[in-house]
Protein backbone atom coordinates (compact mmCIF):
# COMPACT_ATOMS: atom_id res chain seq x y z
CA UNK A 1 0.00 0.00 0.00
CA UNK A 2 1.03 3.44 -0.69
CA UNK A 3 3.04 5.67 2.08
CA UNK A 4 0.39 8.56 2.60
CA UNK A 5 2.42 10.13 4.62
CA UNK A 6 4.93 11.82 2.15
CA UNK A 7 2.22 13.27 0.93
CA UNK A 8 -0.14 14.84 4.04
CA UNK A 9 2.91 17.18 5.11
CA UNK A 10 2.53 18.79 1.62
CA UNK A 11 -1.31 18.85 1.73
CA UNK A 12 -1.31 20.61 5.31
CA UNK A 13 0.44 23.15 4.42
CA UNK A 14 -1.25 24.06 2.06
CA UNK A 15 -4.42 24.31 3.73
CA UNK A 16 -2.76 26.32 6.15
CA UNK A 17 -1.51 28.61 3.52
CA UNK A 18 -4.54 28.70 1.15
CA UNK A 19 -7.32 31.67 1.22
CA UNK A 20 -9.58 29.88 -1.01
CA UNK A 21 -9.97 26.47 -1.48
CA UNK A 22 -12.30 24.75 -3.36
CA UNK A 23 -13.17 20.78 -3.46
CA UNK A 24 -14.21 19.65 -6.55
CA UNK A 25 -15.86 16.04 -7.78
CA UNK A 26 -16.85 14.66 -10.77
CA UNK A 27 -19.41 14.88 -13.08
CA UNK A 28 -22.82 12.79 -12.78
CA UNK A 29 -21.26 12.53 -9.13
CA UNK A 30 -21.97 9.22 -7.31
CA UNK A 31 -21.80 8.29 -3.99
CA UNK A 32 -17.92 7.98 -3.52
CA UNK A 33 -17.21 10.98 -5.12
CA UNK A 34 -20.09 13.02 -2.62
CA UNK A 35 -18.87 10.93 0.46
CA UNK A 36 -15.08 11.97 -0.77
CA UNK A 37 -16.15 16.10 -1.28
CA UNK A 38 -18.05 16.12 2.02
CA UNK A 39 -15.53 13.96 4.68
CA UNK A 40 -12.76 16.74 3.73
CA UNK A 41 -14.81 19.61 3.91
CA UNK A 42 -16.29 18.55 7.38
CA UNK A 43 -12.62 17.83 8.25
CA UNK A 44 -11.59 20.88 6.99
CA UNK A 45 -14.60 22.64 8.65
CA UNK A 46 -13.55 20.98 12.04
CA UNK A 47 -10.42 23.22 11.61
CA UNK A 48 -11.85 26.40 10.97
CA UNK A 49 -10.64 26.31 7.24
CA UNK A 50 -13.17 27.35 4.67
CA UNK A 51 -13.98 25.44 1.23
CA UNK A 52 -15.91 25.75 -1.31
CA UNK A 53 -17.62 22.98 -2.54
CA UNK A 54 -18.81 22.30 -6.74
CA UNK A 55 -19.88 19.54 -9.00
CA UNK A 56 -20.37 20.03 -12.46
CA UNK A 57 -24.01 19.13 -12.69
CA UNK A 58 -26.58 17.72 -10.14
CA UNK A 59 -26.63 15.17 -7.20
CA UNK A 60 -28.42 12.27 -7.26
CA UNK A 61 -31.71 12.57 -5.21
CA UNK A 62 -30.97 9.39 -3.22
CA UNK A 63 -27.36 11.28 -1.63
CA UNK A 64 -28.98 14.58 -1.05
CA UNK A 65 -29.92 13.77 2.51
CA UNK A 66 -26.46 13.69 3.58
CA UNK A 67 -25.42 16.50 5.88
CA UNK A 68 -23.38 19.42 4.13
CA UNK A 69 -24.56 18.71 0.59
CA UNK A 70 -27.23 21.59 0.34
CA UNK A 71 -23.85 23.76 0.62
CA UNK A 72 -22.24 21.83 -2.98
CA UNK A 73 -22.90 24.47 -5.65
CA UNK A 74 -23.62 22.75 -9.09
CA UNK A 75 -21.27 24.72 -11.97
CA UNK A 76 -24.93 24.05 -14.42
CA UNK A 77 -27.21 26.03 -12.45
CA UNK A 78 -24.62 28.81 -10.83
CA UNK A 79 -22.32 28.92 -13.56
CA UNK A 80 -21.01 32.44 -13.46
CA UNK A 81 -21.02 31.88 -9.69
CA UNK A 82 -18.83 28.64 -9.65
CA UNK A 83 -16.54 30.12 -12.48
CA UNK A 84 -15.97 32.94 -9.99
CA UNK A 85 -15.19 30.46 -7.42
CA UNK A 86 -12.69 28.64 -9.23
CA UNK A 87 -11.26 32.13 -10.82
CA UNK A 88 -9.94 33.39 -7.20
CA UNK A 89 -9.25 29.46 -5.77
CA UNK A 90 -4.98 29.21 -4.77
CA UNK A 91 -6.15 25.84 -3.56
CA UNK A 92 -7.91 22.98 -5.69
CA UNK A 93 -8.59 19.23 -4.63
CA UNK A 94 -10.60 17.43 -7.16
CA UNK A 95 -11.82 13.69 -5.89
CA UNK A 96 -12.86 10.59 -7.45
CA UNK A 97 -10.98 11.20 -10.74
CA UNK A 98 -7.85 11.71 -12.37
CA UNK A 99 -9.02 12.56 -16.17
CA UNK A 100 -9.38 16.37 -16.93
CA UNK A 101 -12.68 15.58 -18.96
CA UNK A 102 -14.24 14.43 -15.72
CA UNK A 103 -15.07 18.00 -15.39
CA UNK A 104 -17.64 18.66 -17.83
CA UNK A 105 -17.70 22.16 -18.77
CA UNK A 106 -15.58 22.97 -16.14
CA UNK A 107 -12.61 21.47 -17.51
CA UNK A 108 -10.77 24.34 -19.58
CA UNK A 109 -11.65 26.91 -16.17
CA UNK A 110 -9.92 24.31 -13.94
CA UNK A 111 -6.90 23.42 -16.32
CA UNK A 112 -6.15 26.48 -16.85
CA UNK A 113 -6.20 27.92 -13.27
CA UNK A 114 -3.15 28.81 -11.36
CA UNK A 115 -4.14 27.19 -8.19
CA UNK A 116 -1.96 24.39 -7.03
CA UNK A 117 -3.83 21.47 -8.18
CA UNK A 118 -4.58 18.28 -5.80
CA UNK A 119 -6.05 14.88 -6.53
CA UNK A 120 -7.18 12.17 -4.96
CA UNK A 121 -8.92 9.69 -6.19
CA UNK A 122 -8.48 5.26 -6.89
CA UNK A 123 -8.91 4.61 -10.68
CA UNK A 124 -5.78 3.89 -12.62
CA UNK A 125 -3.85 5.77 -14.84
CA UNK A 126 -3.98 9.29 -13.68
CA UNK A 127 -4.24 12.08 -16.75
CA UNK A 128 -0.96 13.71 -14.96
CA UNK A 129 -3.29 17.52 -14.88
CA UNK A 130 -2.32 17.82 -11.13
CA UNK A 131 1.14 19.45 -9.13
CA UNK A 132 0.04 17.11 -6.55
CA UNK A 133 -2.00 13.54 -7.09
CA UNK A 134 -2.80 11.07 -4.64
CA UNK A 135 -4.40 7.85 -7.42
CA UNK A 136 -4.27 4.80 -5.02
CA UNK A 137 -6.37 2.00 -6.57
CA UNK A 138 -5.48 -0.44 -4.09
CA UNK A 139 -8.16 1.74 -2.10
CA UNK A 140 -11.96 0.37 -1.81
CA UNK A 141 -13.00 3.99 -2.68
CA UNK A 142 -11.74 7.28 -2.99
CA UNK A 143 -13.74 8.16 0.39
CA UNK A 144 -11.89 5.64 2.46
CA UNK A 145 -8.51 7.06 1.19
CA UNK A 146 -9.60 10.38 2.24
CA UNK A 147 -10.30 8.76 5.14
CA UNK A 148 -7.06 7.42 5.75
CA UNK A 149 -5.16 10.85 4.64
CA UNK A 150 -7.50 12.53 7.77
CA UNK A 151 -6.51 10.27 9.64
CA UNK A 152 -2.95 10.86 9.22
CA UNK A 153 -3.36 14.99 8.98
CA UNK A 154 -5.54 14.29 12.61
CA UNK A 155 -2.94 12.19 14.21
CA UNK A 156 -5.68 10.26 14.97
CA UNK A 157 -9.31 9.23 13.59
CA UNK A 158 -11.75 12.13 13.03
CA UNK A 159 -15.23 11.31 13.79
CA UNK A 160 -18.18 13.39 13.99
CA UNK A 161 -21.43 12.31 12.75
CA UNK A 162 -21.36 14.19 9.45
CA UNK A 163 -18.27 12.59 8.79
CA UNK A 164 -18.63 9.66 9.71
CA UNK A 165 -21.52 9.07 7.80
CA UNK A 166 -19.94 10.86 4.16
CA UNK A 167 -17.13 8.19 4.83
CA UNK A 168 -19.57 4.88 4.92
CA UNK A 169 -21.89 6.29 2.04
CA UNK A 170 -18.54 6.40 -0.16
CA UNK A 171 -17.51 3.29 1.13
CA UNK A 172 -20.69 0.83 0.58
CA UNK A 173 -21.99 2.51 -2.26
CA UNK A 174 -18.60 2.08 -4.45
CA UNK A 175 -18.30 -1.59 -3.22
CA UNK A 176 -22.25 -2.26 -3.96
CA UNK A 177 -22.45 -2.80 -0.28
CA UNK A 178 -19.26 -5.19 -0.21
CA UNK A 179 -20.83 -7.29 -3.29
CA UNK A 180 -18.09 -6.08 -5.50
CA UNK A 181 -14.58 -3.84 -5.96
CA UNK A 182 -11.31 -4.01 -3.87
CA UNK A 183 -12.64 -3.63 -0.75
CA UNK A 184 -9.65 -4.94 1.54
CA UNK A 185 -9.54 -5.96 5.56
CA UNK A 186 -8.04 -2.23 5.75
CA UNK A 187 -11.40 -1.28 4.29
CA UNK A 188 -13.36 -3.23 6.67
CA UNK A 189 -11.28 -1.71 9.61
CA UNK A 190 -12.70 1.83 8.94
CA UNK A 191 -16.59 -0.12 8.79
CA UNK A 192 -15.69 -1.47 12.00
CA UNK A 193 -14.58 1.87 13.39
CA UNK A 194 -17.33 3.76 12.31
CA UNK A 195 -19.68 1.29 13.62
CA UNK A 196 -17.87 1.50 17.09
CA UNK A 197 -18.40 5.23 16.80
CA UNK A 198 -22.13 5.22 16.75
CA UNK A 199 -22.56 5.57 13.07
CA UNK A 200 -26.61 4.33 12.33
CA UNK A 201 -25.63 1.67 9.71
CA UNK A 202 -29.13 0.80 9.25
CA UNK A 203 -30.62 4.57 9.15
CA UNK A 204 -27.77 5.38 6.33
CA UNK A 205 -28.30 2.03 4.39
CA UNK A 206 -32.24 3.20 4.45
CA UNK A 207 -31.69 5.81 3.05
CA UNK A 208 -29.35 5.10 0.01
CA UNK A 209 -31.29 1.81 -0.66
CA UNK A 210 -34.82 2.66 0.22
CA UNK A 211 -35.75 5.86 -0.47
CA UNK A 212 -36.55 5.64 -3.81
CA UNK A 213 -40.15 6.70 -5.82
CA UNK A 214 -42.56 4.32 -6.58
CA UNK A 215 -42.21 4.80 -10.75
CA UNK A 216 -38.04 3.77 -9.87
CA UNK A 217 -39.04 0.28 -9.00
CA UNK A 218 -41.83 0.26 -12.08
CA UNK A 219 -38.79 1.46 -14.09
CA UNK A 220 -36.44 -1.37 -13.14
CA UNK A 221 -39.37 -4.18 -13.36
CA UNK A 222 -39.75 -3.07 -17.14
CA UNK A 223 -36.13 -3.03 -17.53
CA UNK A 224 -35.88 -6.56 -16.71
CA UNK A 225 -38.61 -8.05 -18.24
CA UNK A 226 -38.32 -6.03 -21.51
CA UNK A 227 -35.20 -4.96 -21.88
CA UNK A 228 -32.35 -7.56 -21.00
CA UNK A 229 -30.49 -10.00 -23.03
CA UNK A 230 -28.91 -12.73 -22.00
CA UNK A 231 -25.69 -14.55 -23.83
CA UNK A 232 -25.14 -17.34 -22.33
CA UNK A 233 -23.04 -18.59 -24.30
CA UNK A 234 -20.81 -15.29 -23.08
CA UNK A 235 -21.68 -15.67 -19.97
CA UNK A 236 -22.72 -12.15 -20.49
CA UNK A 237 -26.07 -10.09 -19.66
CA UNK A 238 -26.66 -6.56 -20.93
CA UNK A 239 -30.08 -4.43 -20.31
CA UNK A 240 -30.61 -1.19 -22.51
CA UNK A 241 -32.93 2.04 -22.02
CA UNK A 242 -33.75 4.59 -24.53
CA UNK A 243 -34.61 8.24 -23.62
CA UNK A 244 -38.52 7.15 -24.42
CA UNK A 245 -38.37 4.37 -21.83
CA UNK A 246 -36.75 7.08 -19.49
CA UNK A 247 -39.32 9.52 -19.99
CA UNK A 248 -42.00 7.31 -19.85
CA UNK A 249 -41.47 6.60 -16.12
CA UNK A 250 -40.52 9.40 -15.07
CA UNK A 251 -37.09 9.68 -14.84
CA UNK A 252 -34.78 11.76 -12.49
CA UNK A 253 -31.41 11.54 -11.63
CA UNK A 254 -30.21 8.47 -9.54
CA UNK A 255 -32.98 6.39 -10.71
CA UNK A 256 -31.08 3.50 -12.55
CA UNK A 257 -28.35 3.62 -9.94
CA UNK A 258 -27.35 -0.43 -9.33
CA UNK A 259 -29.00 -1.65 -12.13
CA UNK A 260 -26.17 -2.95 -14.17
CA UNK A 261 -25.47 -5.15 -10.82
CA UNK A 262 -28.96 -7.15 -11.46
CA UNK A 263 -27.94 -9.72 -14.09
CA UNK A 264 -25.09 -10.57 -12.13
CA UNK A 265 -26.89 -12.45 -9.61
CA UNK A 266 -27.88 -14.84 -12.96
CA UNK A 267 -25.78 -18.34 -12.66
CA UNK A 268 -23.24 -18.11 -14.86
CA UNK A 269 -23.04 -14.77 -16.15
CA UNK A 270 -19.82 -13.15 -15.24
CA UNK A 271 -20.22 -10.03 -17.42
CA UNK A 272 -22.94 -7.61 -17.37
CA UNK A 273 -23.66 -4.14 -19.48
CA UNK A 274 -26.10 -1.29 -19.18
CA UNK A 275 -26.45 1.41 -22.12
CA UNK A 276 -28.30 4.06 -21.31
CA UNK A 277 -29.34 6.15 -24.71
CA UNK A 278 -28.04 9.83 -24.28
CA UNK A 279 -28.46 13.24 -26.40
CA UNK A 280 -26.09 12.04 -29.36
CA UNK A 281 -24.04 8.81 -27.27
CA UNK A 282 -24.96 6.36 -25.80
CA UNK A 283 -23.52 5.71 -21.62
CA UNK A 284 -22.08 2.41 -20.84
CA UNK A 285 -21.53 0.90 -17.43
CA UNK A 286 -20.28 -2.33 -16.92
CA UNK A 287 -19.59 -5.00 -14.16
CA UNK A 288 -18.12 -7.84 -13.66
CA UNK A 289 -17.45 -10.65 -11.07
CA UNK A 290 -14.31 -12.66 -10.71
CA UNK A 291 -11.18 -11.57 -12.76
CA UNK A 292 -13.25 -10.61 -15.85
CA UNK A 293 -11.35 -7.14 -16.57
CA UNK A 294 -14.03 -4.60 -17.41
CA UNK A 295 -11.90 -1.71 -17.37
CA UNK A 296 -9.67 -3.58 -19.90
CA UNK A 297 -13.04 -4.04 -21.77
CA UNK A 298 -14.24 -0.55 -21.53
CA UNK A 299 -10.75 0.97 -22.96
CA UNK A 300 -10.38 -0.86 -25.70
CA UNK A 301 -13.48 -0.51 -27.33
CA UNK A 302 -15.93 2.17 -25.48
CA UNK A 303 -13.51 4.86 -24.55
CA UNK A 304 -13.60 4.53 -21.28
CA UNK A 305 -11.74 2.60 -18.26
CA UNK A 306 -12.19 2.14 -14.22
CA UNK A 307 -11.77 -0.99 -12.03
CA UNK A 308 -11.61 -4.43 -12.99
CA UNK A 309 -15.08 -5.18 -11.70
CA UNK A 310 -16.96 -1.99 -12.52
CA UNK A 311 -16.02 0.53 -15.37
CA UNK A 312 -17.45 2.91 -17.51
CA UNK A 313 -17.67 4.26 -21.04
CA UNK A 314 -19.48 5.69 -23.81
CA UNK A 315 -20.81 5.30 -27.66
CA UNK A 316 -20.89 7.89 -29.70
CA UNK A 317 -23.82 7.03 -32.03
CA UNK A 318 -27.45 5.17 -32.07
CA UNK A 319 -28.35 2.65 -29.20
CA UNK A 320 -29.14 0.30 -31.60
CA UNK A 321 -25.44 0.60 -32.96
CA UNK A 322 -23.93 0.86 -30.03
CA UNK A 323 -25.55 -2.44 -28.97
CA UNK A 324 -25.13 -3.96 -32.17
CA UNK A 325 -20.56 -2.99 -31.90
CA UNK A 326 -20.96 -3.86 -28.17
CA UNK A 327 -21.88 -7.80 -29.38
CA UNK A 328 -20.07 -7.94 -32.34
CA UNK A 329 -16.77 -7.14 -29.94
CA UNK A 330 -17.83 -9.31 -27.45
CA UNK A 331 -18.68 -12.22 -29.97
CA UNK A 332 -14.63 -11.57 -31.34
CA UNK A 333 -12.82 -11.33 -28.19
CA UNK A 334 -14.69 -13.06 -25.31
CA UNK A 335 -12.25 -15.77 -25.12
CA UNK A 336 -9.69 -13.53 -25.15
CA UNK A 337 -10.54 -11.47 -22.26
CA UNK A 338 -12.18 -14.92 -20.53
CA UNK A 339 -9.02 -16.62 -20.84
CA UNK A 340 -6.13 -13.86 -20.08
CA UNK A 341 -8.17 -12.20 -17.23
CA UNK A 342 -5.82 -13.09 -14.36
CA UNK A 343 -2.86 -10.56 -16.11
Amino acid sequence: MTDLSKYTKRISEHFSNSGNIVLISHINPDGDAVGSQLALFHYLKSRDIKAEMITPNNLQEFLKWMEGSEQIKIFISQRDKCRSIIEKADLIIMVDFNQPDRLGEMEEIVTRSKAVKVIIDHHLNPGGFADIEISVPEYSSTTELVHEIVTLMNGKPYDTRPYSEAVYVGIVTDTGNFEHGSYTSNTLRVVADLLENGIEKDRVLELLYNNFSETRLRLQGFTLNERMVILHEYHTAYIWLSKADLESYGYVKGDTEGFVNLPLSIKGIIFSVFFVEKNGFVKLSLRSKGDFPTNEFASRFFSGGGHLNASGGEFRGTLENSIRYFRKVLEENFEYFNNNNSR
